[in-house]
């Protein structure tokens, strides 16, 4: 590692850690209904949104209810994106005259699922697949409202701490129209701004045909870029405007652009931990919550980092350089923009991977096999690492249940968080969206793997390689086992050697998407019911401390012991055995892994 590049993360964690207090503030002001310093705007929108749609400011709902309309928003959402897709030849704002049959059903389908679920996997091409207006009226919007639905479940999930004897959560409807009027759309505004000062394109502009210096014709796509780009950061959305995502020159130009776009990722999941501890009344539980990530997230960089900057051995056998100098990066530079180099990359593979963002500035498919093992990795561990807006919390909140109960089984006691009593519904319920997650990635990833027709025309499998197929062996399961790990989690980047636009593909990666995001959804705001009927009680000598070094480091192991117990198998069949491979210990492989040897 280098130190410009060391010293690059530590100035963005510690931007992280001076914007997460006032940040975090502000959202408990606002899903607390005080007043904030946008209410002379924002205030009279918002009344204006109630009185459109029918809402009761002031009526709160039991946490069934809640789930209702997450459920029925979620549902009109779908019908929405998939109906503009299907529809866009007839639709406007479509200068390259992209017709419905560009869109088969199934991309469709699968394409609405992974937006209304925050996941925002591409397995179309957007430059030569989808019209302006499915970007910005379908997918765009999308990435507001996916988002929204997510800090609304956190808000909710809050809340189920911080009241007793309460009968509500909240109201769903409240809480969407506050996340997207309140702090939504104002960041997005600015970061755009910012994003088209650094180079980022914003137009109508049909796309621009153009000789270059050889006399060949190239086309230049173009495109209302810049305001697509800060709300998919923002929203921890990730769906590029252009295949190449944020490693395109008019989504990311600058260095400074890619510097904001990683602050935009972690933005406001680091600023829900301040609020959680702000409406729980004990910001001490919110910076524990923090400090538990970004422990997490510290680890991950610099071992991405590090193995990166290592490079790959073999090249180094045959003489070729892999250390820094002044003059070349070394390393493995693989798959990334010259313009970001190695540090860049890592810190951007590790954040969009905590945060389930899903956005890329490199190649994660070219990454070392330890290198692309974190980011692989943070996603299987629920994505609670800082997480995607709202799920992150919630999901380490599910993981906090866990960890207390766990302590309780050593000291013999019935376990407590934050007053409340945590019982067996609330550890059923919390384990449920963990072993359902584990469950999708590893049997769908089998089920590809060993089905015939899923596997003869999307996947090599091991021996010879065959023309346009994707790779084989350790790294070919791996690119699978991602795929897979990151549809189920909601993050939506891939190691991007298969084909997924195939109807296998896009109905099990659409379904590993729906039921990854509300088998989480639905037992959490169960979870967040129950808590809110208790009474509080009063902490005792024998009240395990939440707020300390010691709860921290149970919640780190929890997270992590529960990770590698799960996939620690299908992780060896994959990057670890690449990993040995790579180094030439064909031997080791060979005895301990047969099967890809």
């Amino acid at each position: 590692m280098t130190g410009i590049g060391v010293l690059e993360i530590a100035v963005f964690f510690a931007v992280l850690i001076v914007a997460t207090k006032p940040l975090g503030l502000f959202m408990a002001r606002v899903f607390q209904g005080q007043r904030t310093f946008l209410h002379p705007v924002v205030r009279p929108l918002e009344r204006l949104v109630y009185k459109l749609c029918g809402i009761r400011e002031e009526v709160e709902q039991r946490w069934t209810h809640y789930a209702g309309g997450v459920l029925a928003f979620s549902i009109l959402s779908f019908l929405f994106v998939y109906l503009l897709q299907r529809l866009q030849g007839y639709l406007p704002f479509n200068p390259q005259h992209f017709g419905g049959k560009l869109i088969s059903p199934d991309l469709a389908y699968n394409t609405a699922i992974s937006f209304l679920t925050n996941t925002n996997w591409q397995a179309y091409n957007p430059e030569t697949t989808v019209s302006y207006l499915v970007q910005m009226a379908a997918l765009a919007v999308q990435n507001f409202a996916s988002a929204a639905v997510g800090i609304a479940v956190a808000v909710a999930m809050i809340r189920g701490f911080a009241r007793e004897k309460s009968a509500s959560v909240g109201n769903f409807w409240v809480d969407l129209t506050r996340a997207t009027l309140y702090v939504l759309l104002p960041i997005s505004l600015v970061a755009a701004v910012l994003l088209c000062g650094q180079g980022a394109i914003q137009n109508l502009h049909p796309y621009t045909t153009v000789k270059t210096v050889e006399g060949a014709t190239q086309t230049i796509a173009q495109g209302p870029v810049a305001s697509q780009e800060a709300i998919k950061m923002l929203g921890t959305n990730g769906g590029g405007f252009f295949n190449a995502n944020s490693a395109h020159p008019y989504e990311n130009p600058t260095p400074l652009a890619n510097f904001l776009q990683i602050v935009l990722i972690f933005l406001i999941p680091a600023g829900l931990t301040y609020t959680f501890g702000h409406m729980v009344g004990d910001t001490r539980q919110g910076w524990a919550i923090f400090g538990a990530m970004s422990a997490m997230f510290l680890i991950g960089v610099f071992v991405c980092y590090g193995y990166e900057q290592a490079g790959n051995p073999i090249l180094v056998k045959h003489g070729i350089q892999s250390v820094a100098t002044p003059t070349q990066a070394g390393g493995n530079m693989e798959g990334k923009e010259t313009r970001f180099g190695i540090a860049s990359s890592a810190l951007f593979a590790t954040v969009t991977t905590d945060a389930s963002c899903g956005a890329i500035n490199s190649a994660h498919d070219a990454l070392t096999p330890l290198g692309g093992l974190v980011p692989m990795f943070n996603i299987q561990t629920d994505e609670v690492i800082f997480g995607g807006v709202g799920s992150g919390l919630y999901g380490m909140l599910l993981y906090a249940i866990v960890a207390v109960f766990i302590a309780g089984l050593m000291v013999g006691r019935t376990p407590e968080y934050l007053g409340k009593k945590i019982q067996q519904k609330e550890v059923k319920m919390a384990m449920l969206p963990i072993l359902a997650t584990s469950f999708l990635i590893l049997v769908l990833t089998a089920a590809s793997v060993v089905v015939p027709f899923a596997k003869d025309s999307y996947w090599n499998p091991p021996g010879p390689a065959i023309a346009n197929l994707g790779n084989g062996g350790p790294h070919g399961f791996s690119e699978m086992l991602y795929a897979y790990s990151s549809v189920a989690e909601n993050n939506g980047s891939a190691f991007a050697g298969i084909n997924a636009n195939t109807p296998w593909f896009n109905l099990t990666l659409g379904l590993g998407m729906l039921f990854g995001r509300f088998m989480f959804i639905l037992p959490l705001l169960a979870v967040a019911g129950s808590l809110a009927a208790q009474r509080k009680i009063p902490a005792s000598s024998g009240t395990f401390p939440t707020h300390g070094p010691l709860f921290m480091g149970l919640l780190v192991a929890t997270v992590i012991v529960v990770g590698a117990l799960t996939f620690f198998p299908a992780i060896a069949l994959g990057p670890l055995v690449e990993h040995f491979l790579m180094h030439q210990g064909k031997l080791f492989a060979v005895i301990l892994f047969p099967v890809w040897s």
